[in-house]
């Protein structure tokens, strides 16, 4: 099979490669599951692993196969395998089990392991080729319904997980009805988190970098019913003097220093989500002292979310379902810029890394 891939360690390294088909005997107890790839997104991820930002290649191999955000149809299933059949449209998780407890009780995405397995990310190849196979449990059945928004039932599973552990650790207070909301970065992560929060009713404002005319991100935003908020023209600590600070800040612009920032606005009892993973070496000056007292006094709680299970998946498609309906046509205007074929990897590299306007870069592998 054809693979994108590559060689960790080696900056601007990504080639084709070529890998052996999988089977489902490759799966023990016969729960493997055999899906033919259609799409695959990439994002910032596979172009810092590109860059050798972090990333490993599987044992036995000096490359890894990159994308983590797959979408396909089963062709074959073990006998023991119950949740899907061959023709269904499915996605995959990301995360592989290590040996804490947490992976054990099917929760590898919360780890205590140091050293993790991501498909296309660590230690585990990633889906952009023709085929995987994988063991059901993570395997996650797309309705036919949903099928032209494809790749993004990934980051909407991230989505999910972050606005769901806001509301688990915010369980702390007994009670916590959060009326006001921000998302910071308008990337996919942030336009589908600003999704999860319209659909909970909250008051949603979006900001980021772009100026508000002829943003696409804006009107999508703006058409779930937020507000979108160009931090060109105004400040964090502006926003939270004019409008109040917020009860929930949902980060996911992938710069540390916008991170420390929201903890300056956060309101009292709120909550904000750390999504983003930075993988330079940016040092900036934060006013520690005041951060410090007013965290404390104000019991504010910082979340750190990464990956999600199948559960956060099947959430994350519920929403965009609910999605659909609320604001039809609305999700859809994120995928933005089609690569036709593995052959074009140069050219799905480049959207990634020179076009600031590709908001989600996806490589057509199949035809259905």
């Amino acid at each position: 099979m054809k693979a994108i891939a590559v060689r960790p360690g080696t900056p601007n390294s990504v080639h084709l490669a070529d890998l052996t088909k999988p089977s489902l005997s490759d799966i023990v107890n016969d729960r493997g599951v055999l899906v033919r790839i259609l799409k695959v997104g990439v994002d910032a991820t596979d172009r810092e692993i590109n860059d050798a930002l972090y990333g490993q290649s599987p044992e036995g191999y000096d490359f890894l196969v990159i994308g983590h955000e797959c979408f396909g149809v089963v062709e074959e299933t073990g006998s023991a395998v119950k949740k899907v059949k061959p023709g269904d449209y499915v996605t995959c998780t990301v995360r592989r089990p290590g040996g804490s407890i947490f992976d054990q009780i099917g929760r590898s995405d919360i780890t205590s392991e140091e050293e993790y397995y991501e498909r296309g990310i660590n230690l585990r190849h990633g889906f952009l080729t023709e085929y995987f196979v994988d063991d059901e449990e993570f395997i996650v059945r797309i309705p036919p319904g949903l099928r032209h928004l494809h790749v993004l039932a990934e980051p909407m599973s991230c989505s999910a997980k972050a606005v769901e552990q806001a509301f688990l650790a915010q369980q702390r207070l007994q009670v916590w009805e959060p009326k006001r909301a921000w998302v910071t970065g308008a990337g996919q992560i942030g336009l589908l988190a600003t999704l999860v929060l319209r659909l909970r009713g909250m008051e949603v404002w979006t900001l980021a970098r772009g100026k508000r005319d002829g943003n696409l991100k804006a009107e999508i935003a703006e058409g779930y019913g937020a507000t979108y908020v160009s931090t060109s023209d105004v400040t964090l600590q502006q926003m939270a003097e004019k409008h109040g600070k917020p009860d929930l800040i949902i980060e996911a612009t992938g710069h540390s220093g916008i991170a420390f920032e929201c903890m300056q606005v956060l309101g009292h009892n709120g909550c904000l989500v750390w999504t983003s993973i930075t993988g330079g070496q940016r040092d900036i000056s934060i006013p520690s002292d005041n951060i410090n007292l007013n965290w404390v006094l104000g019991n504010k709680m910082l979340v750190g979310s990464v990956n999600a299970n199948f559960r956060h998946f099947e959430s994350g498609i519920a929403d965009m379902a609910l999605g659909e309906v609320s604001w039809p046509g609305v999700t859809e205007r994120i995928l933005t810029n089609p690569i036709d074929g593995l052959d074009n990897y140069a050219e799905m590299m480049r959207l990634l890394v020179e076009d600031r306007d590709a908001l989600k870069v996806y490589v057509n592998v199949a035809d259905e």
